[in-house]
């Protein structure tokens, strides 16, 4: 922001009335200007260029479909022309690439990466024009990258079995879930009728291959459920129960 030469005129350049204790003031300086507050940036999200080669598809496909005749990016770097000229050689060149050889996988590299590159330049020009509007950035073709720093939702684990440790003892068994290190166990004894019980503490866990319950009665059916853990209160809904009878 440019500085405003400071006259002495009662007011200043701005038409604000001048006092001797203005805070920041400096006489025979500038008028101190306040310091602009720093607004969220928006940006194109460039994932695709590590995503599959069917990702790589679709975003050129919508890029194609919504950018071109877009009254907010009047003046594409690359034309419609080359873009979808790039998509169609890079279809062709998975198919080929399922009947060929080591060639046929190059080439499908080598056009992949030529789109890519067109779309970098594509991005890059819809980052310098979307003004930070994101309906203006998504009528684009592109996504946004997400500025929500909300904890995601867990998937709640699956049980994959429950085997028989030692006497009174359960081991049960979930698919293992990505960046999930604690998992917290419940269990019900099932009693007549098939009516379970109270839910009892199973503990917490970090070996998805073998989470022990101790301390069960032999003979007796129990209902078990998992729930993932995260860190702090990111916690994840319980496991469909299942069934298994402690020996």
């Amino acid at each position: 922001m440019a500085k405003i030469p400071l006259t002495w005129n009662g007011v200043d350049a701005q038409g604000n009335p001048l006092r001797w204790a203005t805070p920041g003031l400096v006489w025979g300086g500038f008028v101190p200007q306040p310091n602009p507050t720093r607004m969220p940036h928006l940006r194109v999200h460039l994932g695709f260029t590590t995503g599959t080669d069917h990702g790589v598809e679709e975003i050129a496909g919508s890029v194609s479909q919504q950018l071109y005749g877009n009254a907010s990016f009047p003046l594409p770097p690359v034309t419609k022309v080359a873009l979808d000229g790039a998509l169609d050689l890079f279809t062709k060149a998975i198919a080929a690439q399922s009947q060929g050889g080591t060639a046929a996988t190059a080439d499908k590299h080598n056009k992949r990466d030529f789109l890519i590159a067109l779309l970098r330049q594509l991005a890059g020009y819809v980052q310098s024009r979307h003004g930070d509007d994101l309906a203006v950035l998504l009528s684009s073709g592109f996504d946004a990258v997400s500025t929500n720093r909300a904890p995601s939702a867990l998937t709640a684990p699956k049980i994959r079995d429950i085997l028989n440790g030692n006497s009174g003892q359960l081991i049960v068994r979930v698919q293992p879930m990505k960046n999930i290190r604690i998992f917290k166990v419940r269990y019900a004894a099932i009693g007549a009728g098939g009516v379970p019980g109270p839910q009892q503490d199973g503990g917490l866990h970090n070996d998805s291959r073998s989470m022990v319950i101790n301390g069960l009665t032999p003979g007796t059916m129990y209902a078990v459920q998992v729930q993932a853990i995260a860190g702090g209160r990111n916690e994840s809904d319980w496991s469909d129960a299942m069934s298994h009878m402690s020996m």
